[in-house]
Parts: C-alpha cells; structure tokens; sequence
C-alpha cells in the first residue's frame, strides 16, 4: 500500500509539472499584461517589452536568467543586455567577451543590443566594492537611449551572494530611488532561493509556479537545451562543477521576479 501512495505522490507531482507548462505561456502573457496596463483583450504584448538585462559577468546572462530571455525573445521582446565587466579576474577578459556575444547569440540578442562595460572602478572581483553611482549612472543611461520599459537584475542576495551581484541591486535600487526613470519603466530583481530549491532543476517548479512573484518564466526541454548550448559557449569557464550547475539548476528552467519598489530609501552611495 505504502508503495502505491509513492507512486501515485511521484505521478501526481510530475502531472502538475506538465500542466505548469502547459499554462506558463499563458500566465506569461498575462503576467505583463498587467505589469504594462495593456489591454486583456489584445492578443500579443511582447512587442510592447523593451527590456534590459543586467549582469555583472560574462555568463550570468545563462547561468541564471536564460529562462526569461528565452521566453521574451519568443514573444518578440526587444532583449538588451548589459554586462558590468569583461569577467576579467584570470586575465580571461578578451576570451571571455567574445564567449558572452556567442551566448547572447545562441540566447536570441544580436551583438547591437550588447553592451559591455570595461571600467577599473568595475572589476570581477568578489573583495571589490563596485560604485553604486558609477552602476546607476551606466543603467540609467542605457535605459534612457534604448528606450526601456522592464529592467531586470539580481535581487539583494544575488542569487549566489556574490558582492557584484548584490552591488548592481543596490545601484538599481538608487535608481529607482532618484525619480529619474521614466514612468513606465518596471525594474524586477530576480529571486534568490535557498539551496535545496536551487539544486531541484525542473523539480522546483510547482514551489515557484504558487508561491507568490510578480513575473514567472518557464522553459520546457526545448528551451533548457538553448540554455545549456549558450552555457557551453562559455569554455572558460567549463569546469567540473559547471557541469553539475548545468544539470541541476532550477534556474536553467525558471525565473521568478518580485517588482523593486521605486521610492525614496536610505542607501550608501559612493
């Protein structure tokens, strides 16, 4: 009997996994709906999304945001991305910009839409303290001049806690205290998950699909191997435990987004 209800547990767990895809495009679609005020009755939306990926190191862009780049790229989006550094910390950095223009490449962002940032103040270093206002001011101007309605980025922990990522949270969060954005544009930080969760792959998904976010990206084995193709293009960084991320990662499957709130708050800038 006790085998029985395990089965009927496994089988009944991986019939919701199939339904969460089978609504995701849906729920997608409605997610940003709302986030843009567009009408219910109109059929597409992912036009309307001008969005701006931003990342502190060659291979971010895979590692933990392919899902949602995937999936607004199929919607037609206009994908940006904006990269903080050359991922320079093993004098890796020419190698390593051309691997992040053959990712974005496979992920569906053409070079023109790329935009790297070299900067000494900026370095791939997990010690380094980044500028707050030197972050801000590269992300609002590239909002500003690619006309930009939905930034996403790391959350206040990063996804991994490195101090890079956290660093560039902090600099959207000044930018969203400044009032200088404009008014439809929507800033998003990438939930960090705890470590059990983050090592479930597709498993995770009903925990992401019903607890609470404000955008939610899926992508079904078609999509993981678009991701695990644009991780390869990163051979640098191809070492034994890339390959265990690669397999087991929830975030090669799905992305949930809570909203940064816009609104003054006390922030250290330097």
């Amino acid at each position: 009997m006790y085998v029985y209800l395990v089965l009927f547990a496994v089988l009944s767990y991986l019939v919701c996994i199939k339904c969460i895809y089978n609504r995701q495009w849906h729920a997608l679609r409605s997610s940003l709906k709302r986030t843009f005020n567009v009408s219910s009755e109109r059929k597409t939306v992912g036009a309307d999304v001008r969005a701006l990926v931003v990342t502190a190191h060659p291979d971010d862009e895979c590692m933990f945001f392919a899902p949602t780049i995937i999936r607004l790229v199929e919607l037609n989006a206009s994908v940006h991305l904006l990269c903080l550094s050359e991922g320079n910390y093993y004098h890796q950095g020419s190698q390593r910009r051309e691997e992040l223009l053959k990712s974005c490449a496979v992920l569906g962002i053409p070079a023109s839409r790329v935009t790297i940032i070299n900067h000494e103040k900026l370095p791939d270093d997990p010690k380094a303290e980044w500028s707050v206002s030197l972050v801000s001011s590269a992300v609002l101007r590239l909002v500003t001049d690619r006309c930009i309605n939905m930034v996403l980025t790391f959350d206040g922990r990063g996804v991994s806690g490195h101090a890079n990522h956290v660093a560039i949270y902090k600099a959207v969060r000044h930018v969203a205290s400044t009032g200088e954005l404009p008014k439809e544009c929507v800033l998003l930080a990438l939930e960090t998950i705890g470590l059990l969760r983050k090592y479930t792959s597709f498993l995770d998904l009903p925990f992401s699909w019903f607890l609470p976010s404000h955008l939610h990206c899926v992508v079904g084995p078609k999509g993981y191997k678009q991701a695990k193709a644009a991780m390869l293009c990163h051979r640098s960084q191809l070492l034994w435990f890339r390959y265990l991320y690669i397999t087991f990662s929830r975030y090669m499957f799905t992305n949930t987004f809570q909203v940064v709130p816009q609104g003054p708050k006390n922030l250290k800038i330097y």
